[in-house]
């Protein structure tokens, strides 16, 4: 691409939008890095998973904790980039009727049938329950106990991880779609390119990129009230909205992305910088961070913005740099993925309920469910979704042709 102020993906001479295959790349190995992250989480020290082994190692827990400081604003950004593809190929109500399918409709069926199984060995691990998964089911004192004791529900973002588990993440987009769609379409009108073309000053200036950081640091400081818990509140909604309204910008125009090109270094220097921070500090800046107003909360905070968005960009220019191209696999993962992230932690749920009862080193276990995970995701997807239209539409995917 030539430092131009067209979009990304797209000629000056063809309106026609061009696939970025680097993002393709970029989302399916951010996925495939979910379920390496979440087959992690039973012998970590990062907090509560479904199923904890009574064995916790160091090692896996600076491993997960250094992704998950961005990897959630990477998939946001992420998915914000995709959308400008989206919005250039339908209108506004084929997109919402698009969103609706892909998102929504997989949201409520996986609550439904996923999140019940996640509940029964969690349940069944803790000592709580004894019983068969069919009584566990239908029994009206278990879901009491899950909705108002173990989960309870309450009103805000928090509740679609309590209903949903690790589908938080699918109606935080879906709701995300629908509150930035009037900035976005604004943002394809004469004012709003005017204001795109005015943010292109700060790709002329080293590093200028990081001035996204500003509003989402901003709403860390406004509405971060605690330790961050993993219950993904206000404070996460308001700063992965951020990240999603910033990736949709950043692909809007080469020059932002010339101007990752150019400083990808500093990026690097700066995340890592960060993550000695968060590293060296581990204790205090936790404590910090749920500390409004001190001065360790803003710091840590501030380091917190930073690493996510350096990390982020450093990520966008290896993409740029080596996964530029298309493939067959590309195209068989890319459709992958998708049912893939939707059904990946019941599996490691299930998997992990038995791994950890083992008498074996916590490495054992880790392969164990890392790759029997990847097994039965991919051979659910294959035997049980990708062939079968009805099955397809369940998981938001578009039907099969004959």
């Amino acid at each position: 691409m030539r430092s131009t102020g067209t979009p990304a993906g797209q000629q000056a001479s063809n309106k026609e939008p061009v696939r970025i295959h680097y993002l393709d790349w970029l989302l399916v190995i951010a996925i495939l890095g979910v379920v390496l992250f979440h087959a992690n989480r039973p012998f970590d020290m990062l907090g509560d998973f479904v199923i904890k082994d009574a064995e916790r190692s160091a090692a896996t827990t600076y491993i997960g904790g250094f992704f998950s400081l961005w990897g959630m604003p990477f998939f946001f950004l992420m998915a914000g980039a995709t959308t400008w593809f989206s919005l250039s190929r339908s209108t506004a109500g084929q997109y919402i009727r698009a969103r609706v399918k892909r998102l929504l409709l997989p949201f409520i069926i996986g609550s439904i049938i996923l999140t019940p199984i996640q509940a029964y060995f969690a349940f069944v691990h803790n000592g709580w329950w004894q019983g068969g998964f069919i009584d566990f089911v239908l029994s009206s004192e278990m879901r009491h106990a899950y909705y108002f004791l173990y989960h309870p529900l309450t009103f805000g973002p928090e509740f679609f991880g309590r209903v949903g588990y690790h589908l938080w993440f699918i109606a935080f987009l879906f709701l995300f779609s629908l509150i930035a769609l009037p900035v976005f379409l604004w943002l394809k009108k004469e004012a709003g390119q005017r204001f795109r073309a005015s943010l292109t000053w700060l790709a002329k200036r080293r590093v200028g990129l990081l001035a996204f950081v500003i509003p989402m640091v901003l709403a860390r400081f406004v509405l971060q009230r605690n330790i961050p818990s993993g219950d993904y509140g206000w404070a996460d909604f308001v700063y992965y909205l951020f990240f999603f309204v910033a990736g949709y910008v950043l692909i809007t125009d080469n020059r932002f992305l010339q101007a990752i090109r150019r400083d990808w270094k500093i990026y690097l220097t700066l995340g890592i910088l960060c993550t000695l921070f968060f590293i060296l500090m581990f204790a205090d800046a936790w404590t910090w961070m749920g500390s409004p107003g001190t001065p360790g909360f803003y710091l840590s905070w501030t380091v917190h913005g930073i690493h996510s968005w350096c990390w982020i960009m450093v990520m966008l220019r290896v993409g740029m740099r080596f996964f530029d191209h298309t493939s067959k696999r590309l195209e068989y993962l890319r459709e992958a993925v998708y049912p893939v992230f939707i059904v990946h932690q019941p599996v490691i749920v299930f998997i992990a309920f038995y791994a950890v009862q083992w008498e074996v080193d916590i490495m054992t276990k880790l392969l164990v469910i890392v790759i029997g995970t990847f097994a039965m995701s991919l051979g659910f997807y294959e035997f049980l979704v990708r062939r079968f239209n009805p099955v397809r539409l369940i998981f938001g995917m578009k039907s099969r042709k004959s």
